[in-house]
């Protein structure tokens, strides 16, 4: 497309790059209503996942500080952070962003809308004065300019998106679609003083800022490129005290329509519902918690649930991340947020011994759904269970034979009749009888061959499928799987 198009000028932006990996908070609701998954670092929001857990929609949403002449500053850059979980358990979190200079401090109250595709910021800014106290501004206004800068990357991908200004039933909001269906809508509880937006690396509101300390060009719509959406908050408006709503649906209508609805409702309310649905899930937890001042237990149970798919039930994702992200583009769709079968029978034993029962046999449920027919699983794989990487990792087709003795011996009630697991058991121990003991990788997903951890997983598989051969009445097959385990000696 040419620039003329939209009067933007530097089509089409700068190659995409995803962002750190070092993720400080991840959350989610409870509710399934709710499709959105958030994660945190360097003091703000980081890639956000709609409308599935293996799907990213955003690089990252931040805060600039200007004063409109000559001083920039980007928190994620120039700031100190604090971040705490509103309460142990509870993937909600307080963040506190502190110039490094002392001259603001940002903080910050982030959880999702547990009824709609929506990411909620509670936010205060204030402004410092050189002995670090609060400055009481005159007249309604500041000696600052703070502005929201957003960076979508639809559908995992962050070209060939499309940006534009906009409102929503007389709501200015600053909306973003791609070709794969999917669309963001980013709203404030005060009306946008200004709005802009522009392609990644050239006229993006990064670059009007840092170089004219406001936004002199505010650009209506940018086409098809790497794109990102900024917004002016109107502080004399709202005190410095406001909140940032972004919504996603499948249509621009549809994420404008579910920001004005959480802008609407009671803000008080949705924080609550929130905070009860994972007390709640909390509560029905083995009570392990440790005596420190951080509660390890309660955030590990909370990061391994929120990791879960709310569609394809048991589903659990390896990580919340793009490795290396900022050095990963398009070119690398899946990232860390893809389904490692042996990553996910660890989460189950992580559900157990937790005392989360029925979330370990909602993961053998999905890996029952999964398995491939000759027995396998592949190497890790799209919630939907598409292969993403086509290597054979042989641990990976005995990790689910060890879940299901796991369930059968720690929590035997759960599982129903084990005859009923059998067929997976079977199909599972009978690849690994004609394929091991050699890996194609290793768990490392490098090296061919011979491999100890792979080893162990294999002998331990086909010793537990016997176990459920023989309680299962299949003797004959009980006792070949374990000869096959001492000839492999």
């Amino acid at each position: 497309m040419s620039d003329s198009t939209t009067n933007a000028p530097g089509w089409p932006g700068i190659p995409p790059r995803w962002t750190s990996s070092a993720k400080t908070g991840i959350g989610t609701s409870l509710n399934r209503s709710s499709r959105v998954w958030f994660t945190l670092s360097h003091g703000i929001l980081n890639e956000i996942y709609f409308p599935r857990v293996d799907m990213a929609c955003t690089r990252d949403l931040g805060l600039i500080v200007t004063d409109g002449a000559s001083f920039f500053s980007e928190e994620k850059r120039d700031c100190k952070f604090e971040i705490v979980p509103v309460e142990p358990g509870v993937p909600a979190f307080r963040l506190v962003n502190t110039e490094v200079g002392g001259k603001y401090r940002i903080e910050k109250e982030i959880f999702a809308d547990p009824h709609r595709n929506v990411v909620l910021q509670k936010i205060k800014f204030i402004e410092l004065s050189s002995t670090g106290q609060p400055v009481v501004p005159r007249f309604g206004g500041g000696k600052f300019r703070l502005y929201a800068l957003l960076a979508p990357h639809l559908g995992n991908v962050g070209s060939n998106n499309t940006a534009w200004t906009g409102d929503y039933k007389g709501v200015p909001m600053l909306y973003a679609e791609s070709p794969s269906g999917l669309a963001l809508a980013l709203g404030c509880s005060v009306p946008w003083a200004k709005m802009s937006v522009g392609y990644a690396g050239s006229c993006d509101g990064w670059q009007e800022l840092s170089r004219n300390f406001q936004l002199t060009n505010e650009y209506p719509r940018v086409e098809n490129g790497n794109v990102a959406v900024t917004g002016e908050v109107d502080l004399s408006a709202c005190g410095g005290e406001f909140v940032l709503a972004l919504g996603f649906g499948n249509i621009w209508a549809e994420a404008g329509e579910q920001v004005r609805a959480a802008l609407l409702d009671d803000y008080s309310s949705l924080f609550r519902d929130y905070v009860s649905q994972w007390r709640n899930w909390q509560k029905g937890l083995l009570a392990l918690d440790g005596s420190g001042p951080r509660d390890v237990y309660r955030a590990s149970t909370a990061v391994l649930r929120a990791h879960e798919s709310k569609d394809f039930l048991g589903g659990v994702i390896a990580s919340l991340s793009i490795p290396w992200g900022f050095n990963k583009g398009d070119e690398d769709l899946g990232g860390y947020h893809l389904v490692w079968p042996r990553d996910l029978v660890e989460t189950a034993g992580g559900f157990l011994a937790a005392g989360a029962v029925g979330d370990a046999v909602r993961v053998l449920h999905y890996l029952e759904t999964t398995q491939e027919a000759d027995g396998r699983w592949p190497q890790n794989m799209w919630l939907d269970g598409r292969p993403y990487w086509n290597g054979l990792q042989m641990d990976e087709a005995a990790f689910p034979i060890l879940l299901v003795d796991l369930l059968r011996r720690e929590a035997g009630g759960a599982l129903g009749d084990l005859a009923r697991w059998w067929p997976m058991v079977r199909r599972a121990a009978a690849f690994i009888a004609c394929n091991g003991p050699v890996t194609q990788q290793d768990r490392w997903e490098e090296d061919a061959g011979y491999s100890p951890f792979t080893l162990a997983v294999e002998v331990a598989g086909l010793l537990a499928a016997a176990d459920v051969a023989d309680n299962v009445g299949e003797s004959a097959m009980a006792s070949y799987l374990r000869e096959l385990t001492w000839r492999g000696r």
